[in-house]
């Protein structure tokens, strides 16, 4: 399943903190195909997306989590954890990037705004196989047998079949048991936002945003269709943004 005679060795990393139970379910999985190491933000980075950190330096400390894994916490985000344990933290390069188990779905549109894809895209972009798996619970005593469960057959197919270089495979399941895993596109949506205006004690205004996901297509192959039938959703995703329908259009058109 590796590239080496060796186990495989698994990074793991997320957005919700390297202490979320959500990491550390995965850590689980991952350990049951080799070894594991877990680089993941000192905080909460959910909704981060692929930012990174230019204008402070990044710190990491070590940690033993559970008593069973060895974890390195990065004071930046999830693409930035990557990106310090490619270079710096890691003692060899990992055979699998696995980003999760997020809380909270990160189908449709979600994929724009997550730290836990981007933590997996940034393992795609550095050459490695990269996974990104997310629960649609957000409650964090949610019931990730179903999840874990996915989470080892997607594993185990990365592992003995490799990934196409620039693609990321993008995993989202209900809570509880596993129902069944279908492969499945990225669904047409967007936020439909509001922002609360307050004032604070100074009279200063701020805002809180809220809004709800609105779905801008049809169909049962989409995932958050999917998810709604109760299955996992996975689907391979690509960081190349070109527009090829256009540009195929407007071949040979000089401005």
């Amino acid at each position: 399943m590796s590239n080496t005679e060796d186990s495989p060795f698994i990074l793991v990393c997320n957005d919700d903190g390297i202490f979320a139970p959500g990491i550390k379910a995965l850590a689980e999985v991952a350990s049951e195909f080799g070894e594991v190491e877990i680089v993941a933000p000192d905080r909460q980075q959910s909704a981060v997306g692929h930012a990174i950190t230019v204008s402070t330096p990044l710190r990491s400390r070590s940690f033993e989590i559970d008593n069973r894994f060895h974890g390195q916490a990065v004071t930046g985000t999830p693409a930035d954890s990557v990106k310090l344990a490619h270079d710096k933290l890691l003692d060899k390069k990992p055979d699998l990037v696995v980003s999760g188990i997020n809380h909270g779905s990160n189908a449709g549109i979600n994929i724009l705004y997550s730290g836990t894809v981007s933590a997996a895209t940034e393992g795609t972009i550095l050459g490695y196989p990269s996974i990104a798996i997310s629960c649609t619970d957000y409650d964090e005593n949610a019931d990730l047998s179903g999840v874990k469960e996915a989470s080892r057959r997607v594993i185990r197919y990365v592992l003995e079949n490799g990934l196409a270089p620039g693609i990321t495979l993008n995993l989202n399941a209900p809570s509880g048991p596993l129902k069944g895993i279908k492969w499945a596109r990225q669904a047409n949506s967007r936020y439909v936002e509001e922002f609360e205006g307050r004032v604070d004690p100074n009279n200063r205004p701020y805002y809180w945003i809220s809004g709800r996901l609105e779905l801008l297509e049809h169909g049962d192959s989409i995932d958050i269709n999917v998810l709604k039938e109760g299955y996992a959703a996975l689907t391979p995703i690509q960081y190349d943004l070109t527009a090829y329908t256009m540009l195929e259009g407007v071949e040979g058109d000089d401005l």
